[in-house]
């Protein structure tokens, strides 16, 4: 039996080694962490994700989708919270239509189980990979608690360690030829969770996302299953008036969410206090090629690591996943012919959903609470419902289809231009579900 290594056992990783143990490959997973099924995983560890359409077809393809569900709450729109606590619900899609919220550690954990359950693959922790040699498929390993040193060989190798991948940072960035940029927005991330009421109740609707835009920062919260809500503020690091270096006292940050977010100060007024549960992170956009190199192919993160603004880190990862067993499919085990096809073909997509993310990241921060913005929203799914093969909206072509991202990203660039010249027209407050603007707009395509 052929073997493969996949050097990271998170969410790709662990998906992955499910899909090649299927594929008949003897897998052995190793993870530079512990064991996190053995750690207690709060709710709010890290940013809940939000699983869409690519995901769930990528975990449906090996028959684990169903095992997902069971722990996932669907979200059918946005909520916006204004300064005055007035809420504004705007529908992700249509009728029927949801992202799904699930807790980062609790999936993580999930897909542990399932890789060693239906992957029969061997997870490995504690184990750092040090180096590769790409051509002759030998990973070399050092045990963080011990400090011993050791390799492995294999067929293949898949690096699915993250946005700061050990993979490619020891072995791809040493290669002629490889190209890699890394660059940090500068907004970071603190996470907030919010508990269950006394009962174990949700205090917001669980079946939505929840946003407090506030021009140039935010508070967003996605439901946990026990009641609780997974809350993070995206803010600059420094230099804004509104910014973390200012949060630098209990009487800054109670004074801060008191003004700022009213409403959810009601319902945590002991916010101070838990200001340091969890640590201020940083977000950066990871860029790099070609992906794959010998015996060893980039995946997720490790090859296009995105900033998590729309929803489709997880989701790109796990596409991946779906991409390369279709070209196992076509290609059989011509792996030198897989690998040249995934990474020509994946690599303007990775490129596109990061910047999507930036793209979304200033509709949510700065756009969602704007009345033009919600008018253009309503005109789009109105005319999408009457012209449903003329228009697909931006965000349903990222979240509900599996339209390359690349293409939704031009598609999404050809209609907002469109829009801005839509809301010009005179009197578009009153007559924006009209006859006058669906044919503006038809003449327009």
């Amino acid at each position: 039996m052929e073997k493969v290594v996949i050097v990271g056992a998170g969410l790709v990783g662990s998906l992955w080694a499910v899909y090649m143990s299927k594929a008949g490959y003897d897998v052995t997973i190793y993870e530079r962490r512990p064991d996190i099924r053995r750690a207690d995983i709060s709710a709010g560890k890290s940013i809940n994700l939000a699983l869409s359409t690519r995901g769930w077809k990528a975990l449906d393809t090996v028959g684990i989708g169903d095992e997902i569900r069971s722990m996932a709450i669907p979200m059918t729109g946005r909520i916006m919270h204004d300064m005055e606590s007035n809420l504004t619900y705007q529908p992700y899609g249509k009728e029927g239509q949801a992202i799904y919220s699930i807790s980062r550690g609790g999936v993580n954990a999930k897909m542990m189980d399932l890789a060693e359950k239906h992957g029969n693959a061997v997870i490995k922790y504690d184990m750092q990979c040090t180096n590769v040699d790409v051509k002759a498929g030998i990973v070399h390993l050092k045990n963080t608690i011990t400090g011993e040193t050791s390799s492995d060989t294999a067929n293949l190798v898949f690096a699915c360690d993250g946005a700061f991948s050990g993979v490619r940072y020891n072995a791809f960035q040493k290669l002629d030829r490889f190209n890699f940029s890394q660059n940090f927005v500068e907004d970071g991330y603190r996470e907030l969770l919010l508990p269950a009421n006394e009962d174990g109740s949700y205090k917001l609707d669980k079946n939505a996302l929840h946003i407090w835009p506030r021009g140039r920062f935010m508070l967003i919260a996605l439901a946990n299953e026990d009641g609780s809500f997974t809350c993070t503020l995206f803010m600059p690091h420094e230099n804004h008036e509104k910014a973390f270096d200012r949060l630098n006292d209990k009487a800054a940050v109670d004074n801060f969410f008191k003004t700022t977010f009213p409403d959810f100060y009601e319902m945590m007024p002991n916010i101070a206090d838990a200001w340091e549960d969890h640590p201020l992170s940083s977000l950066a956009i990871v860029r790099c090629y070609p992906w794959t190199a010998g015996k060893v192919a980039l995946m997720g993160d490790a090859a296009h690591a995105t900033v998590p603004f729309y929803g489709q880190g997880m989701n790109s990862g796990f596409e991946d996943c779906t991409i390369m067993w279709e070209l196992m499919q076509k290609h059989g085990k011509d792996w030198e012919k897989i690998f040249s096809e995934y990474q020509i073909s994946r690599k303007p997509d990775g490129d596109a959903v990061q910047d999507l993310s930036i793209h979304n990241y200033h509709v949510m921060r700065d756009f969602v609470g704007d009345p033009m913005f919600l008018l253009q929203k309503k005109i789009e799914a109105k005319f999408s419902e009457n012209h449903p093969d003329k228009w697909m909206p931006l965000y349903s072509q990222v979240t509900f289809s599996n339209i390359r991202y690349s293409e939704a990203l031009e598609v999404g660039k050809r209609q907002d231009a469109i829009m801005k010249e839509i809301l010009k027209m005179p009197n578009i407050k009153n007559i924006w579900d009209s006859k006058e603007v669906e044919n503006a707009i038809l003449k327009a395509l």
